[in-house]
């Protein structure tokens, strides 16, 4: 009896030591940030939150940990749950800068919940569940895109920009390059629809990304308005 306990005991430890080397051995986050009216602009269209209309603004995406060989961990603690008492602080925030444009219309619980479970679980040794998120929400006003991109010429008039503008834009404000990631509208034209940004593993600092995810926008890229 005595033997099979100690068997379990070690099992448990080893599977803890497990979850920790996962999720404290990343190695940089991906701040993501997207355009609302070209989520909205494409195929799949797009259901407004139960709070309504979200402003005409980037909105936050995720804040992901990844590796520097491309590959990233994922739902790296299936015993810490979201847990939405542990954000009630920051409802309003969440609702007004991270909002969820899935269908059908929600009060973004689902989306926050798949974020943490996927995404943030494998940062928890180092951002708590309410770190996590309140991380990725001082982020975002540390870097206002719709401004950086407005204060360039580059406005969310249905026109088109060349990338390399929106690309040399952010990074004369920021000092860091972004990755541009396109969808496409029911025109078929690539279009701005998300924008990427390193963040140091404590998710306190932007850096230079040395890897990038795969993908291809046109060379002019349409911004939409919502």
């Amino acid at each position: 009896m005595r033997h099979n306990i100690s068997i379990l005991i070690n099992l448990l430890i080893i599977q803890g030591l497990a979850v920790l080397v996962v999720s404290q051995g990343f190695d940089f986050f991906y701040f993501v940030q997207q355009w609302p009216g070209s989520y909205c602009d494409s195929k799949q269209s797009c259901c407004y939150p139960k709070s309504g209309k979200p402003a005409s603004d980037f909105s936050i995406h995720g804040l992901w940990p990844n590796y520097q060989d491309g590959s990233y961990p994922s739902n790296c603690d299936p015993d810490s749950p979201f847990d939405q008492s542990k954000i009630s602080d920051l409802a309003g925030r969440m609702q007004e800068d991270w909002p969820s444009l899935a269908c059908p219309s929600s009060d973004g619980l689902i989306f926050w919940s798949h974020e943490w479970d996927k995404h943030g679980t494998c940062s928890e040794f180092v951002l708590d569940q309410h770190d996590y998120f309140a991380t990725a929400l001082n982020l975002k006003k540390q870097v206002d895109f719709l401004q950086i991109l407005t204060n360039a010429g580059i406005n969310p008039n249905g026109e088109f920009y060349s990338l390399e503008s929106i690309k040399d834009a952010i990074k004369g404000a920021t000092g860091y390059s972004p990755w541009i990631e396109c969808n496409i509208d029911e025109s078929s034209n690539s279009q701005l629809y998300q924008i990427y940004m390193c963040v140091d593993n404590s998710g306190t600092n932007i850096t230079e990304c040395d890897v990038l995810p795969h993908g291809k926008c046109a060379s002019e890229i349409k911004f939409p308005s919502f």
